[in-house]
């Protein structure tokens, strides 16, 4: 059969939607997720059925009561689109699969920098630097950059709280215990959970380990956790405090997560999070990365 009338043409790296140019996610719970015709379909508990667009679609969050199919999750691994396991309304992160569209390129350079001492350090500062002034960051150890940081979100929170007039004790979650926690720290919980889904999703597709980080250890995502610090601030913590006083007490998940969504469409971050991942890794020689 010649190559114009075949009825399958193979998928490529380079014919796949790139992550800025996809929908940050979909958050999906209490229902079935499968393929007809080859293309997704979502069964939610009352038997409605939506299509899914997973071509266009960066990752697919699956909270609680959710099935999929072998043949939904082979669809979205084609369609370069990660599937993500989490908790409700995306309060814990569970896990992610895996997409294999991307090489190993960058993995090797986050390896071969994470694995330098005085390399790791450097991409360290690079990120501080992004919030905090350079002079402060000369010469100075992880541990000491870390507390710097520390200090500074704390005023952070109170600026915030001072900004739209919000009462404020600090941070503060029990896991497992959502509703223990005040309207702020609510939202803020939720909004840092479903920034890690994303960018665990989208650090997958790119090919980078989320395991592999420069700033956080101890943990299972410190590359997840070190970029999130990037857009935290603007995304998660503004957000949380102007929201507490829309919200006048009462948590809605729905508007939450509208909230979320269109913030991280209107700040860019999945377009933006491949030049900034660049820019942290290698500096103003972003070339050196071979992209």
């Amino acid at each position: 059969m010649a190559s114009s009338q075949r009825l399958f043409v193979k998928i490529t790296r380079e014919s796949l939607p790139q992550v800025k140019d996809k929908y940050p996610f979909i958050y999906l719970e209490r229902g079935r997720l499968e393929i007809d015709d080859s293309s997704l379909k979502w069964i939610d508990s009352e038997g409605r059925v939506i299509r899914i667009p997973v071509a266009t679609i960066n990752s697919i969050l699956l909270g609680p009561g959710t099935t999929v199919t072998h043949d939904a999750v082979k669809t979205a691994s084609a369609a370069n689109c990660s599937l993500c396991w989490v908790g409700e309304d995306s309060l814990l992160f569970y896990s992610a699969g895996f997409v294999p569209t991307a090489n190993t390129r960058n993995l090797k350079l986050q390896v071969k920098l994470a694995g330098d001492k005085k390399k790791s350090l450097e991409v360290a500062r690079r990120m501080f630097a992004r919030r905090l002034p350079v002079d402060q960051l000369i010469g100075a150890s992880l541990k000491t950059m870390m507390g710097l940081e520390g200090h500074r979100v704390r005023q952070t929170y109170n600026e915030k709280a001072e900004l739209y007039q919000v009462g404020w004790k600090g941070r503060e979650y029990v896991p497992g215990k959502f509703d223990l926690s005040d309207l702020t720290n609510k939202i803020l919980t939720s909004a840092n959970a479903a920034l890690y889904g994303i960018l665990c999703s989208a650090l997958h597709s790119m090919g980078y380990s989320p395991h592999i980080g420069f700033i956080h250890s101890g943990s299972p995502l410190p590359f997840v956790y070190d970029l999130a610090d990037l857009y935290k601030e603007e995304l998660c913590i503004d957000l949380a405090f102007s929201l507490t006083r829309e919200l006048a007490g009462v948590y809605d998940k729905h508007v939450v997560s509208d909230a979320f969504r269109k913030r991280v469409i209107s700040m860019k971050i999945l377009e933006n999070l491949a030049k900034d991942i660049d820019y942290v890794l290698c500096g103003p020689d972003v070339g050196s990365s071979g992209k």
